[in-house]
């Protein structure tokens, strides 16, 4: 399979930054090849995406947000990968697929859709099992409606409502605009959530939502966003406790901490009260061991 894409004026996500890939690298650190830092079956996600065998999940550099907190920032911000050509990813594909994996997961896709695109439209028809769009939420409308047709379940964070709070720890003062758009559109192509007879999700949105120290005001005010433009039948909520501090950060002292048993019991009660279904994480969730050894570039 050639190679044929080249992004010279690039507009896939909200930053909308322009650059030509073909001579240097855009604001999320994507450039003219995929880059991607591990392939592996991962039994961390959603026990509807995990299965028993594993989501079969791959791991791309790079990241349009690049949050002060971010678990994985040694791919979303210091681009630890390794280039692989379309060819290779359709191959990953079906290795993932061959041992076992109920989905391939795709993890922070979005600065290499076209690619992504390419790859999916070559062997989907092989895979026969579902394709997980994995996101921080920052997406463009246009680009999650290139997708229509080639993904089964979207996994997107919905990470803030307040332009200032966004701004703050996401360079993001449109995440919400943006965001809750592109939910919409997500919806729009794949309506309610679909099991299998095992209990995995063939098809799908599942909202994840991780609560911050110190802004459980703002996730509650996600939760009643999500109640009143959702039927709660057909989405799941994906309520996080997993913050972990990675780096001391002296700008936001308040993010040098785990998020309290209070704070995240009085989001999760909000959430039961609105008789939305999904899962709470175990407050247990917040280590370190849950994140990827990305140091491995298996792929």
């Amino acid at each position: 399979m050639e190679e044929e894409i080249k992004i010279q004026n690039c507009r896939l996500c909200p930053r909308e930054c322009g650059a030509d890939r073909t001579k240097e690298a855009g604001l999320c650190g994507a450039g003219a090849r995929i880059r991607a830092a591990r392939a592996m079956l991962h039994f961390w996600e959603e026990p509807c995406i995990s299965g028993k065998n594993g989501s079969g999940t791959i791991f791309f550099s790079g990241c349009p947000l690049k949050c002060r907190y971010c678990q994985n920032y040694k791919i979303s911000t210091e681009n630890l990968g390794k280039e692989i050509s379309v060819q290779r990813l359709c191959e990953i594909f079906m290795e993932l697929k061959e041992k076992g994996a109920h989905n391939i997961n795709l993890v922070s896709p979005t600065q290499y859709a076209p690619f992504i695109i390419k790859a999916l439209k070559e062997v989907k028809p092989l895979l026969k099992i579902p394709v997980v769009w994995n996101t921080g939420g920052y997406e463009k409308v246009e680009t999650i409606k290139s997708l229509n047709g080639l993904v089964d379940v979207y996994l997107p964070d919905l990470k803030y409502i307040s332009p200032e709070i966004s701004l703050k720890y996401s360079g993001a003062e449109d995440y919400f605009e943006m965001a809750s758009a592109a939910l919409n559109e997500m919806y729009s192509q794949l309506g309610g959530v679909v099991f299998d007879e095992t209990g995995l999700l063939k098809r799908g949105i599942v909202v994840r939502h991780l609560v911050l120290p110190g802004n459980r005001a703002e996730s509650l005010k996600i939760l009643d966003w999500l109640c009143c433009n959702f039927p709660k039948k057909d989405i799941l909520l994906s309520l996080m406790s997993q913050y972990t501090p990675y780096r001391h950060d002296e700008k936001f002292k308040e993010l040098n901490r785990r998020i309290s048993s209070f704070e995240y019991s009085v989001v999760a009660q909000k959430a039961a009260e609105l008789g939305f279904e999904g899962y709470l994480q175990e407050k247990s969730s917040a280590k370190e061991e849950y994140t990827p050894d990305f140091d491995f570039l298996g792929i």
